[in-house]
């Protein structure tokens, strides 16, 4: 049995610039971080040649062509494994949130079925395969940052070329500064679930239009990880998060909606200094960054949950192996 832990993460800014019809023409950057929340994948042989797969039904079938789960179905096939394997996932965090959860599954599935062909691969292969089977093979909307981020761990400033490859300069903060990221971000659910494609279908149609914008968030991750590393974790972190998340709305019409823009209205005039929906939009988690004598407050404005959480230094990896 071969268990694999891969974190979710949180993006700062720069989503939209890892869509490939915008890199490719102009290079694209974020800045994220991974988080102590967690997809597991558990990898099993099973007794005979059958393919078992539980996540959120179960299905078992004869050959992998067969699987409707298509990440589960793609995987396999690129590892090369036919059958007589049992396949479980469990989440810390439910999909739709905003946190890249199914390129974290991805990202955990390649490890999983890696080691169980006895194979340890690099986070550099983790992360272009999950590319490979959601970008390239299954044809998803979608960017590069959340493959890498599940595959590295911690937090970095990824830089997307226009050749197709990805830079990954890691942030070191140091005791002080992690311990104020812990108590000055203020993780919020709305409850809200959404489909990410159908927000990135639309982000990626408004690619030509909307390149004023997408160039503003590239570059405020460059101005992000210049802060983080000369200067810190400090109030114009918070700053540039309202920043960002102001010229993100103008990419796609789905990205925000009347409850959410009530939220962070709310969240600002209760004392948070600025935050953001996390992920494509539509849904899921409100980051802010917040002082902590007015969390209380922000928290009664909103009337939504608090998730606690710490950055994670860790990417995917095993955690058992029988």
């Amino acid at each position: 049995m071969i268990i694999t832990k891969t974190p979710l993460r949180i993006s700062f800014t720069g989503g939209g610039t890892d869509l490939p019809d915008y890199y490719t023409k102009n290079g694209g950057a974020v800045v994220s971080c991974g988080i102590n929340k967690y997809i597991y994948i558990t990898v099993n042989k099973k007794f005979d040649d059958r393919i078992r797969a539980s996540y959120s039904k179960t299905e078992i079938v004869d050959e992998v062509k067969d699987l409707h789960h298509e990440l589960i179905r793609e995987c396999m096939k690129l590892v090369g494994i036919k059958g007589g394997i049992e396949i479980t996932s469990i989440a810390d965090i439910p999909s739709g949130t905003g946190l890249g959860s199914s390129s974290t599954f991805t990202v955990g599935l390649l490890n999983a079925l890696h080691t169980y062909n006895g194979y340890s691969p690099s986070a550099e292969e983790l992360a272009q395969q999950a590319c490979e089977v959601e970008i390239s093979i299954l044809k998803h909307p979608i960017g590069k940052q959340d493959q890498y981020a599940a595959a590295y761990g911690g937090t970095n400033y990824f830089k997307f070329n226009q050749d197709g490859t990805v830079e990954r300069h890691r942030i070191y903060l140091d005791d002080s500064d992690a311990r104020l990221m812990r108590q000055k971000l203020l993780l919020l659910y709305t409850g809200i679930t959404r489909d990410a494609n159908t927000i990135l279908t639309e982000q990626k149609q408004n690619t030509a239009s909307k390149l004023e914008t997408l160039n503003f968030m590239r570059d405020q991750a460059g101005e992000m990880y210049r802060e983080l590393t000369e200067n810190g974790f400090t109030k114009h972190f918070g700053q540039m998060l309202h920043e960002g998340w102001l010229r993100k709305q103008q990419l796609a019409s789905t990205i925000s909606s009347g409850p959410i823009n009530d939220y962070y209205q709310k969240a600002i005039e209760a004392g948070a200094i600025g935050g953001k929906l996390l992920g494509a939009g539509g849904g899921g988690f409100l980051l802010f960054y917040c002082d902590e004598d007015k969390q209380s407050a922000v928290e009664k404005a909103t009337g939504l949950p608090r998730t606690y959480f710490h950055p994670s230094l860790r990417g995917s990896r095993v955690i058992f192996f029988a």
